[in-house]
């Protein structure tokens, strides 16, 4: 069913067009509000680790720092395949598909409900296990718990936020997000100090104030989709799945979400390697990881820029644009990231004190800092060269190369070199050595790939 020119016309006024005219500045359009809603939301887990390293203590701070590897192991696939909605929206707005847009929509919002409340009984399952499994400290372990118990009561609402936003997305909408997470951020920030300074809540406060912001940033999004005139609208009456467009997203979405999910299976065993170095070593990790998760989703928003226009364009079988969005969102990331990266090691020392005053905490943050970031600006080559493949429906790919990479040979490094030569700088070595190997099997994918397709297609 192709659109009316009244639903045309309403849709150009509420997306970019990703199909006509210049693209340097229709990305950046896209990419930069996104990339702001990212950070926003990695401020939720940056408030909670600032405050508790400053008005609580380190073993604290480590029990809300040392869960982020949980969280994203076990929220990560279903992230990914809310990247599968975002890719088949696209595809079907460039072929002008309304009725197709209407059950992709609708199948994505049942499939957010579900996982959500999935994502809730398994995280609160598992929790105690697998934190005792990672050899956290026994001085962190009951906080720690309580920190994931709490947050993954906010899963539902997490789902609900991130399906909603990716289908905005679909249509170059970034904006939106982005104005539900400056209220839900501002919220999370006075909640957790209200809870932990006035009523010493420790660990519980700054979960609660985080899953309070949730439901805010989900409710949000839920008005804007109810709301909205054009080609997305959502209706609560009209909830179902329509087979043949889960599979579609999930042919997409799913390989993307194991890549990440592996991706942060790793980033468990690295955890728990770093667990061995005491608490203090845990808190330094988690104080740097914020400035690496600021990074990364730039990184993430160009990609996701990367992979909607590419999608809209394939969609509309225009090739040559396809390449011309890749060429210039890895060119702009990486220029963003060699930036971003500067400034945070020329300022490290001020950056670490915002989260810590303890000089043993803040020796590990340094040099985690220093070995991670120095060389981030690998991260995109696997990144942005990955979206795109997504976005001409190459999914399976770039997971199985991100799998080796960035899981396999991290997990041989931790059993092999790290026995031979311990010490946390040993440890930190594995990111930049596995950023390098996999940059280059993705990108090297991509180009014999890119190279058939648009043969085959033109």
């Amino acid at each position: 069913m192709k659109l009316s020119d009244n639903e045309v016309t309403t849709k150009k006024r509420k997306q970019v067009d990703m199909l006509h005219g210049s693209l340097m500045d229709k990305l950046l359009f896209f990419a930069l509000p996104l990339a702001a809603s990212s950070v926003l939301q990695q401020l939720f887990n940056s408030v909670d680790v600032a405050v508790v390293g400053h008005y609580a203590n380190s073993q604290a701070q480590a029990a809300v720092g040392c869960n982020g590897s949980v969280i994203n192991l076990l929220l990560n696939l279903f992230v990914g395949i809310s990247v599968g909605a975002n890719v088949v929206i696209a595809s079907y707005i460039g072929q002008e598909r309304k009725d197709k847009v209407k059950e992709t929509v609708h199948t994505a919002m049942v499939v957010a409900l579900f996982s959500g409340i999935f994502l809730l009984c398994l995280g609160i399952m598992i929790a105690r296990p697998i934190l005792t499994w990672m050899n956290t400290p026994e001085d962190v372990l009951e906080q720690a718990i309580l920190y994931l118990w709490i947050y993954f009561l906010g899963m539902p609402f997490i789902m609900i936020y991130n399906f909603g936003a990716a289908i905005l997305r679909s249509i170059g909408d970034t904006k939106r997000p982005l104005y539900c997470l400056v209220i839900s951020g501002v919220v999370n920030a006075g909640l957790n100090l209200f809870l932990v300074i006035v009523f010493h809540m420790g660990v519980a406060g700054v979960g609660i104030a985080t899953v309070i912001s949730n439901v805010i940033s989900a409710c949000m999004i839920l008005y804007f989709l109810t709301h909205e005139q054009g080609i997305i609208h959502l209706s609560l009456k009209e909830l179902k799945v329509v087979k043949t467009e889960l599979i579609r997203i999930l042919k997409i979405g799913v390989p993307a979400g194991l890549q990440s999910m592996v991706f942060s299976f790793a980033n468990v065993f690295i955890q728990k390697a770093l667990n061995g170095y005491g608490s203090d070593a845990v808190a330094g990790s988690a104080v740097a990881l914020n400035f690496e998760y600021y990074s990364y989703f730039v990184v993430s928003a160009f990609g996701q820029a990367t992979v909607t226009f590419t999608s809209q364009n394939f969609g509309a079988e225009k090739y040559d644009r396809c390449k011309k969005i890749f060429k210039q969102t890895l060119s702009m990331c990486i220029f963003t990231i060699g930036c971003m990266s500067i400034t945070f090691l020329l300022g490290k020392e001020f950056f670490i004190g915002l989260f810590t005053s303890k000089p043993e905490v803040a020796e590990y943050a340094a040099i985690r800092m220093v070995y991670l970031l120095t060389l981030y600006i690998l991260l995109p080559t696997y990144e942005i060269g990955g979206a795109a493949l997504r976005g001409i429906g190459y999914s399976m790919t770039p997971a199985i190369l991100t799998i080796f990479g960035t899981c396999i040979l991290r997990l041989v490094w931790i059993y092999t070199v790290c026995k031979q030569f311990t010490g946390f700088k040993t440890l930190m070595m594995v990111y930049p050595i596995s950023w390098i190997i996999t940059g280059i099997l993705v990108l090297t994918a991509y180009m014999i790939i890119r190279r058939k397709v648009f043969m085959q297609k033109g």
